[in-house]
């Protein structure tokens, strides 16, 4: 019998394989069928974390910025960055976003994106300098190329590509929601929550799609070109390639799986675990995740990341109990 993260699994997906047609210019949306976007479970009381806890605003994404090392939490209502030295975690500057922002990505060394409605926030990691890139549409996902251009999704399901200098240089639109933005090379992969659905962005058009679980929420992306997704509502890891788009490993994860952070110094993938309140470490190298390690977190373990210059894993509370290190000799304790 072949693991359920075999080719079988990837020909299984390759089944529900279908073709969208999307033009630019026709913002009213596909008529398909749609779900409300899965949440992730709500957590019981934590017992004891792993690692160091410190206090911290209630957070619905976290990421490490690439060059320093600095940490951005988005508190959960969107209005409010705050800028932490991992050095000295109890200390933060906080920047008051002009917008709601609803995501966080890597801009240009030194910088992170906060996706907001109508605009894509760019903020300095060491100052909290702040400026704007206007965009048409509810900014939910946004992704920067090495070149300075960026690739936005929307709300209304638009996928859009600005220059360096923020002119719109195609719009592609098709889907119901463009909530995570994946670029592999040169390959355009974006998440549909509402149709829990991966979709290839071609030139023109949207490509092909396949089916993402039962209630997808999160997508990353890693050096090897993997596309990692995690089907919070089936309880399920999901792996793919773009160029064609195909399914690769598809394997369970129990209680919830939710937020979703690459270690490229390990070459592990993490993932929390709502409903029980941990993080666990997958190895994909064999063609099959393989659990490596398993950590307990703080309450509602909403937004992770690692820090790529030392290994650390932070994890960031929803309700608000704080914001938890992870160092690397406390990870292989857990594994």
């Amino acid at each position: 019998m072949r693991p359920r993260g075999s080719v079988a699994s990837a020909l299984v997906g390759a089944a529900v394989l279908v073709l969208l047609t999307g033009c630019s210019g026709d913002d009213s949306g596909p008529d398909v069928p749609t779900r409300a976007p899965a949440t992730a479970a709500v957590s019981p009381a934590a017992v004891k974390p792993a690692g160091q806890v410190f206090p911290a605003a209630a957070t619905k994404a976290l990421l490490a910025e690439r060059s320093t090392g600095l940490l951005a939490a988005l508190d959960t209502a969107g209005t409010t960055l705050s800028l932490i030295d991992p050095a000295a975690p109890t200390t933060a500057r906080t920047v008051t976003l002009p917008a709601a922002g609803v995501s966080l990505a890597q801009g240009k060394p030194g910088e992170f994106l906060v996706a907001a409605p109508g605009r894509v926030l760019r903020v300095d990691a060491a100052t909290g300098a702040l400026t704007e890139t206007a965009v048409e549409g509810d900014v939910h996902s946004v992704h920067t190329r090495t070149d300075g251009t960026l690739v936005v999704g929307t709300a209304e399901g638009a996928v859009r590509e600005l220059n360096a200098d923020g002119t719109v240089t195609r719009t592609i639109t098709g889907l119901v929601s463009a909530d995570a933005i994946a670029v592999t090379g040169e390959n355009i992969t974006v998440l549909d929550r509402k149709q829990t659905a991966v979709v290839a962005v071609g030139q023109d058009a949207l490509g092909l799609m396949l089916r993402a679980g039962d209630g997808a929420t999160n997508a990353i992306t890693d050096p090897h070109g993997r596309i990692i997704v995690a089907d919070t509502a089936g309880g399920e890891l999901l792996v793919y390639t773009a160029g064609p788009l195909v399914l690769r490993q598809r394997f369970p994860v129990s209680s919830s799986p939710y937020a979703l952070a690459y270690d490229s110094r390990s070459e592990l993938v993490w993932v929390s675990a709502t409903l029980s309140n941990e993080v666990v470490g997958y190895d994909l190298s064999t063609g099959i995740g393989v659990e490596v390690a398993r950590l307990a977190t703080l309450r509602q373990p909403d937004a992770i990341t690692v820090d790529e210059r030392t290994g650390d894993l932070f994890v960031a509370s929803a309700a608000g109990e704080g914001l938890q290190r992870i160092g690397v000799e406390e990870r292989k304790r857990g594994q």
